[in-house]
């Protein structure tokens, strides 16, 4: 007997009876329906979520805005009117009464509270008592755990909604702050500058006074000196002074007394010079009294000419003697008059002088002083130019550093700064939607139910040839091609749901079918081995196998997440290298790995096909009459 002979046998025995062919066709339709409904039914959850009530509680009393203390804000009722616009879900107005009794009652999925202090929290940042605002979530998990999880997911997007929008505000008023700084800081920066050159100006000035207050502490000082000695010379010349004018009355008062003399001595020799004409005469007449003649009395008288003329000229010369002595004793009047002047001016000037040296040691120390401070000016001054240099430096730097903006440049960087992170995908391989992303894993499941429930009706091998046959690989190729055939068209029929019903796309159309084929063979192949060994046990087997796979498969969480026996599992049964190798063709992947995958499963089919061929041998060399009976399965 042939293998399409027996092939053909089998399908006539399953098609014997009507109720044969409605349980072959109900089986058939296990995958489909399987597949079918679970990924019609989760197709795309999220685009209904519109529809999921939730209650929404706004008691948001409002705060004064930050930015404008006159003007109030409602972050609250802003947050509700998004929220109701958006529709993301089914958001239901309520007091907090009503809405706690929505949610124990089962009418809304979960409640989210704006307090009354909502928007005064988003504005106390700029004031005495920064604090965060809250949003209160209310779950129930009796009406859906699922549901509780997803508003979780609600009131963060809110959160971080809020918090982009203040943060944005925040951001917009600080660079209009620094803006605003900024047109300060240049004005600074020029009323720094032009500091700057006045304390240049101020430090060279400095240095030109500190040069010279040097020079009038060093003149001041040799005025201070001179004016000493002046001071000491004027003092001895008052003392020379008064002995002088002593002196010169004393010479006064001699000429006074040699001036009477010579007055007397000139009234003396005056009266001679007069008296000299008399006694001539009185001579004459004496000489002619005794009878001397003319002419002797004139040879006489001759003789006395000479005195005459030696007492006219002694007259002349004590005349003028006298005019001198007069004129002396007059100097000397003067000269003493003098001298006492002079010693009265040189007994002033002493005083004055002693008056000057003490002002120009006054002078010298104050001149002194000034030079002092002169020099710390300049010094200070000089340390003033370098910091105002600095500081004109500093805040142009400050300038430079805070960049000139725009009203729409703020804006911009405000949206950046409250929202720094813009998320783009690049997916080397994309699922349209949730069901996309479930139909690699559901369709390999379906394929196992669907070739675990063919072995419900179709026998894994058949007796009569075990015992009419010597071959056990004909009986085994038999005995694995009529349910992957059955197999192969569930696959077809579950392809054709997935495409036209679902509306679901395949870049690779041929291959994820040809995949769901080869799967739906290696199940087959694993199914009938554990049937050839173990029969009723082995089906039972299959079904706890397929519990296995089930979770170690990484159709929904990824397998990282199993306990660790499980993920070790994963690299090993079947049905994950299936999920694998679908998604790399449904979503445009990477060939190779689903050539990989394939590989893997061809080397399970060859194992369970071997497996299964060494059972049927041992079963051809130990026939018994219970070996004819029928199996309780199949």
């Amino acid at each position: 007997m042939k293998v399409p002979s027996m092939i053909a046998a089998e399908l006539r025995r399953l098609t014997s009876t009507k109720m044969g062919i409605i349980a072959l066709i109900a089986l058939m339709l296990v995958p489909v329906l399987y597949g079918g409904l679970y990924l019609w039914a989760n197709q795309d959850p999220y685009a209904k979520l519109s529809d999921v009530p939730v209650a929404l509680v706004v008691d948001d009393e409002g705060a004064p805005s930050a930015s404008d203390p006159d003007t109030r804000v409602n972050y609250g009722e802003d947050v509700a009117e998004t929220l109701v616009e958006g529709a993301a879900f089914d958001w239901q107005r309520m007091d907090a009464d009503a809405a706690a009794a929505a949610l124990t009652a089962g009418d809304v999925d979960f409640t989210v509270t704006i307090p009354a202090d909502f928007s005064a929290a988003l504005t106390s940042a700029s004031g005495t008592d920064p604090h965060q605002a809250v949003l209160r979530l209310g779950t129930n998990d009796a009406n859906n755990y699922l549901a509780s999880t997803m508003g979780t997911q609600a009131v963060e997007k809110i959160r971080s909604t809020v918090a982009e929008k203040v943060g944005t505000e925040a951001a917009n008023r600080l660079l209009t702050g620094l803006s605003d700084v900024r047109e300060s800081l240049v004005d600074a920066t020029d009323g720094a500058s032009q500091l700057t050159d006045g304390a240049a100006s101020a430090h060279s000035g400095s240095t030109a006074l500190a040069d010279g207050t040097a020079k009038l502490s060093d003149g001041s000082a040799r005025l201070a000196d001179g004016s000493q000695q002046l001071a000491d010379g004027s003092s001895r010349l008052a003392d020379g002074s008064r002995q002088l004018a002593d002196g010169a009355h004393q010479v006064a008062n001699g000429n006074a007394e040699i001036a009477a003399v010579a007055d007397r001595v000139g009234v003396a020799i005056g009266d001679a010079q007069n008296a000299v004409p008399q006694v001539r005469a009185d001579i004459r007449a004496a000489l002619a009294a005794r009878g001397i003649s003319d002419a002797e009395i004139d040879e006489i008288t001759a003789l006395l000419q000479p005195v005459a003329d030696r007492v006219q000229g002694a007259t002349g010369q004590a005349q003028s003697a006298i005019a001198e002595i007069d004129r002396l004793s007059a100097g000397a009047a003067t000269l003493a008059s003098s001298a006492d002047a002079l010693a009265g001016g040189a007994g002033t000037l002493a005083s004055s002088a002693g008056q000057l040296a003490d002002g120009a040691a006054s002078l010298s120390d104050g001149a002194s002083a000034a030079n002092d401070g002169a020099a710390k000016l300049r010094d200070g001054l000089a340390t003033l130019t370098d910091g105002m240099a600095q500081l004109r430096d500093g805040l142009a730097d400050g300038v430079h550093r805070i960049p000139a903006s725009t009203a729409e440049q703020r804006a911009a960087q405000a949206d950046t700064i409250a929202d720094p992170v813009r998320i783009t995908t690049a997916d080397d391989a994309a699922a349209e939607d949730y069901g996309a992303g479930l139909a690699p894993f559901f369709g390999a499941l379906a394929g196992w139910i669907g070739i675990y429930a063919l072995f419900l009706i179709v026998k894994p091998v058949s007796r009569r040839a075990v015992t009419a046959l010597h071959s056990p690989l004909r009986i085994t190729l038999a005995g694995w091609l009529t349910p992957a055939l059955l197999g192969a068209l569930q696959m077809v029929a579950l392809m054709g749901v997935l495409t036209a019903a679902l509306g679901f796309s395949f870049d690779n159309l041929a291959g994820a079918l040809g995949v769901l084929i080869a799967a739906s063979a290696t199940f087959t192949a694993i199914i009938l081995a554990l049937n050839v060994w173990l029969g009723s046990v082995g089906q039972f087997l299959g079904l706890v196998l397929m519990v296995l796979q089930l979770v170690t498969a990484g159709g929904t969480f990824p397998w990282q997440t199993l306990p660790v026996p499980l993920a070790a599992l994963h690299h090993v049964l079947p049905m994950g290298f299936v999920v694998d190798a679908m998604r790399q063709l449904m979503y445009g992947g990477d060939l190779g790995r689903a050539a990989w995958d394939l590989a893997v499963l061809g080397l399970w089919l060859v194992g369970a096909l071997a497996l299964a061929a060494i059972g049927v041998t041992r079963m051809t060399h130990r026939r018994t009459l219970r070996d004819l009976q029928p199996s309780l399965i199949g």
